[in-house]
Parts: C-alpha cells; sequence; structure tokens
C-alpha cells in the first residue's frame, strides 16, 4: 500500500471518528435529537457522485429546483426513521420542482443499497463512501439536512431528526418554491 493510500484511509477513517464521537456528545447533550433550522446564505458546494439510478449525479443537475440534501448512514437510527418521511416530502412536492437527494456516508455502499432495500424511496441517493462531500459540508450530526434554493444557494440547515420536523422541512419547501 501506497503512503498516499494509506493517508487517504487514514483520513477517512479519521472523519469517520469524529464524527461518530460528535454523534454520540451530541446525543448525550441532546443536540443531535434538536435539530435547530439555521438559516444559511451562499452558494451550495456542487459534488458529482455514484448514485443509485446507476449513473454521476451532480447537485448542479438540479439548478432551477429546490432540492433538500439529505446526509444518511445505514447505522443512523433517526436516518432510518426519517427516510420515509422525506421519501413522502419527495412524492407531494417533485411535480412542482422540489427533489430530495440522498447523501450516504457509508464507506461500503452495500450497506446503503441494503437500507434502501429494507426503506425504499423515490428520491436519489449518491454514494459518498470517501466522505469527500461530506467534509465540504463539515458535518457534526447524523443526519444533516441542507435546504438549496433554485439558483443553488443554501438556505436552511438542520442538524438531527426527530419526529415533527417534517413540518418545518414543509414550511421551508413551500416557502422556497414561492420564490
Amino acid at each position: 500500500m501506497s503512503n498516499n493510500q494509506s493517508t487517504s484511509i487514514n483520513k477517512s477513517r479519521f472523519f469517520r471518528a469524529v464524527v461518530a464521537c460528535s454523534l454520540s456528545l451530541g446525543l448525550l447533550m441532546g443536540s443531535a435529537a434538536q435539530a435547530k433550522d439555521i438559516e444559511l446564505s451562499g452558494k451550495a458546494a456542487d459534488f458529482s457522485l455514484p448514485s443509485n439510478l446507476n449513473k454521476t449525479l451532480k447537485l448542479s443537475d438540479f439548478r432551477g429546483e429546490v432540492v433538500m440534501v439529505n446526509f444518511w448512514a445505514s447505522w443512523c437510527g433517526p436516518c432510518r426513521q426519517e427516510m420515509p418521511l422525506l421519501d413522502d416530502l419527495q412524492k407531494r412536492f417533485k411535480k412542482i420542482g422540489f427533489t430530495v437527494l440522498g447523501v450516504n456516508i457509508d464507506e461500503d455502499v452495500a450497506d446503503a443499497k441494503n437500507l434502501l432495500k429494507e426503506i425504499p424511496v423515490s428520491f436519489p441517493v449518491v454514494f459518498d463512501s470517501k466522505n469527500k462531500v461530506s467534509e465540504i459540508y463539515q458535518l457534526d450530526s447524523m443526519p444533516t439536512t441542507v435546504m438549496v434554493d433554485r439558483k443553488g444557494n443554501k438556505r436552511f440547515l438542520h442538524r438531527g431528526y426527530k419526529p415533527g420536523f417534517e413540518v418545518d422541512y414543509e414550511r421551508q419547501i413551500r416557502a422556497l418554491l414561492r420564490e
């Protein structure tokens, strides 16, 4: 194994350890279960990743739509709980210019694909198995959701999930669709 491969593997393991520690600390302090919708500004970083649609997708492919970028992992209980609710939002708002874009962060894509068999969704899912996009978006909670407007600007950030957050999601989706 070359030094570059070893460094890349170590960075990936370090990133996963940081996310796991952050999640553990957040659960202990209650913050991972209390998503706050934080207003954001600036362009959402574009990315290109393989998808469950057997093609590479970019965030910019969805320009002109309101996009809910949802970072999740197969080992994340709140992510599993939230997925059917996100799928419902996708089905309800897709025809009027909205999409959910799931970003799975599992190191082994097979874990994500197995979960998608257990909890099928109608929205596209991309696989960030090397955590490059996760690092760009500076994840510190799971799930993490970034709402992106039609022009590609970040508008809202949600950390964590608990029942009832879908009400906030729907309110923000409707507001962004009206713009």
